[in-house]
């Protein structure tokens, strides 16, 4: 059922990681249709009506962690914004909400997984991704928040600037993808990274000063970071907008290039090659023309996701909102690797939190590992495929658990 690539790679340089508008920033709205797609994830989920997963070993693990991430995903839907993602893959408002309502109820009452998993199997209904391929075979990479040692001053250390908004960057409200940049009474692209960061036309915008390029790169691509100050202070940011350009991976170019060879990337070799030949660094940064700007996050949020609501490690998922019902129950079930190279299965329940530049299909989902060093390793080395499934409950189930819940109709 899971195929494996032959060598871990680092899936956030080859592919893009979760970085997401946040909450506000329009990137749920329903004013597009999708992408090609005249009704939002027509045909992304298929309701099984037999060979249930067995749900038994996804609830042994830490269950405070799960409650944490459905806290999240239920204060979002009392957000009357909510509303304005649904209907997505046949799911409205009213049922998505109610589902994450009784998962919780359920976890509170039942202890024993067997007999909780039992339950779910009776009160709700599971939906498959269709996948990459029509028959759910879906790709899952991992992301994380980095933490790096920066300044908000420039000195000799501290070189590499991460920046604030500009102020003439315009985003469609409905969409909350970037249009361009606002010049008199015109809206014309934005300038790519090689132009933005070889000119002025950001000064005075810096956030942050980190002291290495590559470590100001990564922060671009997770979209996040924690940064400890001179002081010993603790500045944590997160995603405020992008250029509006796509993303290019820049492990792949090396790829393309033949530098690297496709089965043996990873962060530390993507980073030992350009130790190697720091004077290629800024030719392949500036191949991928998408630029990321940031804000300052408060510790209690961070790191955001793109409903507004703070990431649980190992239980918030980035997925396609265009495809899938935001906020929702998911069930994830792969492969992962362990430091030694053991393959492990991965059987894990998740809400789906955030999205991301790269995670564009029913075929593509991506996994929040945390923060900091210790989650970079794991993070790095998901790239398994595997099967992704939504629970919703049945619709019969709907109006009994929302009058329990006394969720506003």
């Amino acid at each position: 059922m899971v195929s494996r690539r032959p060598a871990a790679l680092f899936a956030l340089l080859l592919l893009g990681a979760a970085c997401s508008p946040p909450s506000g920033a329009g990137p749920l709205g329903r004013g597009r249709a999708g992408r090609g797609h005249p009704v939002p994830g027509a045909g992304a989920l298929a309701r099984l009506s037999s060979g249930l997963p067995d749900l038994t070993a996804a609830l042994r693990g830490d269950r405070a962690s799960l409650q944490e991430a459905v806290e999240g995903s239920l204060r979002w839907f009392e957000e009357a914004s909510s509303r304005d993602a649904f209907p997505v893959a046949g799911i409205t408002h009213e049922r998505a909400w109610a589902s994450v309502y009784a998962l919780r109820e359920l976890l509170a009452e039942l202890e024993d997984a067997a007999e909780l998993a039992a339950e779910i199997g009776r009160q709700f209904d599971f939906h498959r991704s269709r996948g990459s391929d029509g028959r759910g075979r879906v790709l899952f990479t991992g992301y994380y928040a980095p933490a790096f040692r920066g300044s908000t001053t420039r000195n000799d250390e501290y070189r590499y600037p991460l920046y604030r908004l500009p102020d003439d960057l315009v985003v469609d409200t409905a969409s909350g993808e970037t249009r361009g940049r606002r010049v008199g009474d015109r809206v014309v692209p934005y300038p790519r990274r090689a132009q933005l960061e070889t000119s002025d036309l950001l000064a005075g915008l810096e956030l942050v000063w980190l002291r290495d390029r590559f470590e100001a790169y990564l922060v671009h691509v997770q979209g996040s970071a924690a940064i400890t100050l001179p002081d010993g202070s603790l500045m944590h940011i997160g995603y405020a907008g992008n250029s509006g350009h796509e993303y290019v991976s820049v492990a792949l170019e090396l790829v393309a290039d033949g530098r690297l060879r496709r089965d043996e990337l990873s962060l530390d070799r993507v980073r030992a090659y350009f130790d190697a030949h720091p004077d290629q660094l800024e030719r392949y940064l500036h191949r991928n023309p998408r630029f990321v700007f940031f804000r300052e996050e408060s510790v209690a949020d961070w790191p955001v996701g793109s409903l507004g609501v703070r990431l649980t490690p190992l239980r918030s998922l980035a997925a396609d909102k265009e495809e899938f019902p935001p906020g929702g129950v998911v069930l994830v079930v792969t492969d992962a690797t362990d430091a030694s190279g053991r393959t492990q299965r991965f059987e894990q329940l998740m809400l789906d939190q955030d999205s991301g530049g790269a995670i564009r299909s029913p075929g593509r989902a991506d996994l929040f590992f945390g923060t900091g060093p210790a989650a970079e390793g794991p993070a790095g080395r998901m790239y398994a495929e595997g099967h992704l499934y939504y629970l919703f409950l049945k619709p019969e189930r709907v109006a009994e658990w929302r009058a329990r819940g006394g969720l506003e109709p």
